[in-house]
């Protein structure tokens, strides 16, 4: 068989789900972006020539290139399998899958080409996203999962926001920081799904619990409202003490909702345990938000790169951990490579936030190349670890994206 013939032969499974390519393109550009980022640092690499600047374009492809195509890729299986819905068909998959490549390709040259074919596939792409899940979810009896459709006209409008700025050399950093409180909303909203599926089926084999795990609505609309409302002081009075004082109410919030978890030893699965420690990055990403806006003597960085690799990239990798297997028809993955890969995620986060002050006595740049580093290995060997599920046929037999029960 020639090579190309087997490249097609361990590719012919990735157009049957829409998480399929959205997730292997999940983990390629956080390998990626992270990586071309710590090489320019290096002096390695050039820096691409992106509106805004390499520091800009670093947090805008974590934002909008990377945690956009989790999105893409879970709502694209999930709403269908929430509301009942048929999915997308390949057409229109194939089509927002080459409006995001695209995108990152002419966000990275836009100081060359301007921003407007950036935005135009940017926008294009999460318009599309809300065009395949607003009709479904508007027709179930109940609209429970409306919170989705929210999260993605929010997204449209601080994206567009974002790239306006560019254009008229406005603050585009303040649109970015706008667009990871809309993020963490969405995580919220999503784990709240998924943590009552994963919760409720380690307490069930563990057996003798007397009553199912709730992700109580009165605890997540609180932390959403306050991040909402903090993320929204922020960008209305940047550097200002009331945003301070917000992010202490969301860190507080946020440590309220972990309250649901508390669910005795199925705490110590790795099915429970990631999203506990994402709702943990995020606290305290907040509550080091709010310290720095009120004096505390260290930089707001600090708590954002806790959400942005911490809470970001723990949510990522559950998901895909969780979904990308589930509906490939391999059930869930007990190997060690998954504890692993969280580990090296939330290891980056915590280096990464603390560079520059966690860490006395130690150069910054090292700090931050050393967090890099991990947060590149974790995503390696994710695709180590996926590619032949993400990419290869089913093992069971299904064409589509059906849940498998065995594990593997």
């Amino acid at each position: 068989m020639s090579d190309f013939g087997a490249f097609r032969q361990s590719t012919a499974g990735l157009w049957i789900c829409p998480f399929r390519p959205f997730f292997l393109l999940t983990a390629f550009s956080a390998a990626l972006a992270v990586g071309w980022w710590l090489a320019v640092l290096a002096g390695l690499l050039p820096v691409p020539p992106a509106a805004g600047g390499p520091l800009v374009w670093h947090a805008h492809e974590l934002l909008f290139g990377f945690a956009t195509a989790s999105i893409a890729g879970f709502l694209l299986t999930a709403v269908p399998e929430f509301t009942g819905g048929a999915g997308i068909d390949r057409r229109r998959l194939r089509l927002l899958v080459a409006l995001w490549c695209a995108g990152r390709v002419a966000y990275a040259l836009s100081g060359v080409l301007g921003v407007v074919p950036a935005a135009a596939c940017d926008i294009a792409l999460l318009a599309g996203l809300l065009a395949s899940s607003a009709g479904p979810i508007w027709r179930q009896p109940g609209r429970r999962h409306l919170a989705f459709v929210h999260a993605l006209v929010a997204l449209i409008v601080v994206h567009a926001g974002f790239y306006r700025a560019l254009a008229t050399d406005g603050d585009a950093l303040a649109w970015l920081r706008l667009a990871t409180g809309v993020i963490m909303v969405l995580i919220v909203v999503a784990l709240s799904r998924i943590s009552m599926r994963l919760v409720n089926d380690v307490l069930a084999a563990q057996g003798g619990v007397p009553a199912p795990y709730l992700a109580r609505p009165p605890r997540r609309n609180l932390a959403t409202f306050a991040i909402a409302a903090c993320s929204l002081a922020q960008f209305i009075l940047p550097g200002n003490a009331v945003g301070g004082w917000l992010a202490l109410a969301a860190a507080a919030a946020l440590l309220n909702l972990l309250n649901d978890w508390h669910v005795g030893r199925a705490l110590g699965q790795r099915w429970v345990l990631i999203p506990y420690l994402v709702y943990w990055c995020m606290a305290l990403g907040y509550g080091l938000i709010g310290a720095a806006l009120l004096g505390a003597g260290l930089p707001v960085s600090a708590g954002e790169h806790l959400l942005l690799v911490g809470a970001l990239g723990l949510s990522v990798l559950i998901v895909m951990a969780v979904a990308g297997r589930m509906h490939s028809g391999w059930g869930l993955d007990h190997r060690p490579w998954l504890p692993v890969a969280a580990v090296l995620l939330l290891a980056a986060g915590v280096l990464r936030s603390g560079a520059g002050w966690l860490f006395p006595g130690i150069d910054g740049a090292a700090v931050m190349l050393g967090a890099g580093g991990l947060w590149v290995a974790g995503w390696c060997l994710y695709l180590t670890r996926s590619w032949r599920v993400l990419a290869g046929p089913r093992p069971d037999g299904g064409k589509g994206c059906e849940e498998a029960a065995p594990a593997r």
